[in-house]
């Protein structure tokens, strides 16, 4: 199931989500809500990833692309077309929700 959503850092940032639909996940291993919120985005990166991306971004590990982003609660979703934020969702959402999400950016 992992292999459908990539782990990103501050460096490999801009590359990863300049093309195309992207799901950026804000999270942090310490994150009991992030945790809870995994297997739903495995879930919908597992029904969607032939349509767009999906990767995730440790908050701790990345301090210049949270700042950037003005992240400030975790999980922060944040859903790129072509390199721009188009929708941004923060904490829990279900996979209904999620959808609807990203089927309204492709």
């Amino acid at each position: 199931m992992k292999e459908h959503i990539k782990k990103i850092d501050d460096e490999s940032f801009t590359k990863a989500t300049k093309e195309g639909v992207v799901l950026v996940d804000f999270y942090a291993d310490w994150c009991g809500p992030c945790k809870t919120l995994e297997p739903v985005l495995h879930k919908l990166a597992e029904e969607m990833s032939s349509k767009m991306s999906f990767v995730q971004i440790d908050v701790d590990s990345s301090p210049k692309t949270t700042t950037h982003f003005q992240i400030t609660s975790i999980p922060t979703l944040i859903l790129f077309k072509g390199g721009k934020e188009v929708q941004r969702v923060v904490g829990l959402k279900d996979l209904a929700t999620l959808k609807k999400m990203v089927s309204e950016a492709i």
